[in-house]
């Protein structure tokens, strides 16, 4: 029961143009992963919420070892592997039919008690029998910062709406990575990989916000690293690196 998996068919509409599984898919079904898994342990959402308390994700990181195109048959396993420092940490892998991995992504959560706004720690998370220690990658997702001597300009203004929304009232965390993607230039993305990425997760973006987008390209040895924050106002609502 600390593991828990499912099985998927990569549907057309979780792809790019050159058939790819989406960043942003990807997160999707982590994410419902997530709270499946959650409920099962008897902390998903229906738990929390009787106490006005709500799991928040705050950091992710995702490699794409070799990722998944359209019609392939996957599957998602994903376990809690309980707190570290001020994160709860949940890890997921990604393997094709033959159990070969795909994609690997450590993610960081928090608790966050709806009312006062401030987070919570809860005994019942932590207890052994839920808790898997295994490492799907070595180090828990990071900071992001964009580089000091970088050029940032302003890409793209995005008013929330209809379609970004999940059912607490305010923009999935998907989105926010659909956006940094949709920041990326076309020929970088329309022709090269998403390697791998860490998104942070700042503050929540309600209805009607509008988002300004920010970017900036650093070359380094292992590849293009695209940078993207997202600001409402002066404040920062994600900040994610994208490598190619």
């Amino acid at each position: 029961m600390n593991k828990f998996t499912q099985k998927f068919h990569i549907p057309c509409y979780n792809t790019d143009m050159s058939w790819r599984l989406k960043p942003a898919s990807f997160m999707d079904l982590a994410q419902e992963a997530a709270n499946l898994h959650a409920s099962i342990l008897g902390f998903g959402y229906d738990d929390l919420i009787a106490s006005r308390t709500a799991w928040v994700l705050s950091r992710m990181h995702v490699v794409f070892t070799d990722t998944p195109k359209w019609r392939e048959d996957v599957s998602l396993t994903t376990w809690h592997k309980g707190l570290d420092r001020l994160f709860y940490l949940r890890d997921f892998l990604m393997t094709d039919k033959e159990g070969r991995p795909r994609v690997k992504a450590t993610t960081s959560w928090l608790v966050l008690n709806l009312d006062t706004r401030r987070l919570v720690r809860d005994p019942h998370l932590l207890d052994e029998g839920t808790v898997c220690s295994e490492n799907v990658l070595d180090e828990p997702a990071d900071k992001v910062v964009i580089p000091k001597d970088a050029e940032v300009r302003l890409v793209m203004e995005h008013e929330v709406a209809y379609s970004d929304l999940d059912m607490n009232g305010h923009a999935n965390n998907a989105m926010y990575m659909q956006w940094a993607m949709n920041a990326v230039n076309y020929e970088i993305s329309s022709e090269k990989p998403v390697k791998e990425f860490t998104i942070n997760f700042n503050h929540e973006i309600k209805p009607q916000e509008t988002v300004s987008i920010y970017k900036a390209i650093v070359e380094k040895e292992d590849g293009r690293h695209v940078f993207v924050e997202g600001k409402v106002g002066e404040q920062s609502s994600f900040c994610v690196e994208i490598i190619f």
